[in-house]
């Protein structure tokens, strides 16, 4: 199926976080703030005092900590433009998957720098200044105290890019709530298509209940995904979904809920790059690359939902 891409002219665009007064940006990153106090940023509701040091499940304590920010030229074409996506890479993650490619980063803090929000504000607006086509936020749940902070101060220094929301499909509801406005571009992994799935290769046991809540408000926000001016996303929702060896990550079912429940034209990237990473190779059959034939099998699925595959 052909679809039309929307576009709008660079020179109309505003960022979401631009419709917002400062005192409504401030007044939702107090929310956040308030939040750390008792943790339920995410699903996983630790109740740790976080701005006492104490760590959630996630790891993350009462610091920022970031591990690299640049332009970022591997990303979806859709965020790439001469000058890369403006990536901002966080420390530590609600999910903790076996297999998670990017484990170093991760699962510690050691590998990372810790910053300030104001430190924060100054790297999205130096990414603007290298000419970034946006501000892509890597793993960001749990510091969304914090990134919202810096949206607004950066929002006040002059920062006028789309803000892309780069996760892992666990998110509250509650904070996507909280997030609206700040955000441009929801760019969410879709793992596994079963709670029990997910429950044996991540730390969760409701990742897909979660991601269907977390999906449906994100769409709410911002809706199909929107191009502007050379192709680069503007606007809106895009899936991620990472096939697996043996089908573990259930792209039929993935497929049909998207074209059903969140949009028949919803933008997804189906990934082929699977490989076994971190712990992996305890957990066959974790332990292979996917065939060509896996991967055209899951392509194949999304195709045939009709969904807008990038």
């Amino acid at each position: 199926m052909f679809f039309r891409e929307k576009r709008e002219p660079g020179k109309d665009f505003t960022a979401a976080y631009l419709k917002m007064s400062p005192e409504e940006r401030r007044e939702r990153s107090e929310n956040f703030y308030q939040t750390l106090k008792k943790c339920t940023i995410c699903p996983r509701n630790c109740r740790v005092n976080r701005l006492e040091g104490v760590t959630g499940q996630c790891l993350a304590g009462s610091e920022l900590v970031i591990s690299s920010a640049g332009p970022h030229f591997g990303e979806e074409r859709e965020l790439v433009g001469p000058g890369g996506s403006g990536t901002i890479f966080f420390i530590n993650c609600n999910l903790q998957c076996v297999f998670c490619q990017n484990w170093t980063i991760s699962t510690g803090a050691e590998y990372g720098d810790s910053i300030t929000v104001e430190q924060l504000a100054g790297l999205m607006l130096s990414l603007q200044n290298r000419g970034c086509s946006n501000i892509n936020l890597v793993s960001p749940t749990p510091y969304l105290c914090q990134i919202t902070a810096a949206i607004d101060q950066a929002a006040g220094q002059g920062l006028r890019l789309p803000v892309v929301y780069n996760c892992g499909g666990y998110e509250s509801v509650e904070s996507l709530r909280l997030l609206e406005g700040f955000i441009d571009i929801y760019m969410p992994d879709a793992k596994f298509a079963s709670d029990a799935t997910g429950a044996r290769f991540t730390a969760v046991d409701d990742y897909f209940t979660r991601l269907r809540e977390g999906l449906k408000e994100m769409q709410r926000q911002v809706g199909d995904l929107e191009i502007g001016p050379g192709s680069i996303a503007r606007r809106g929702l895009l899936v991620r979904h990472l096939v697996m060896p043996e089908d573990l990550s259930g792209s039929e079912k993935i497929a049909k809920f998207l074209s059903e429940e969140i949009s028949p034209r919803c933008a997804v990237n189906v990934m082929a790059q699977y490989y076994p990473a971190h712990r992996a190779g305890e957990y066959p059959p974790l332990d292979r690359r996917i065939t060509s034939a896996e991967f055209t099998a899951a392509r194949e699925a999304f195709k045939n939902a009709g969904l807008r595959l990038l």
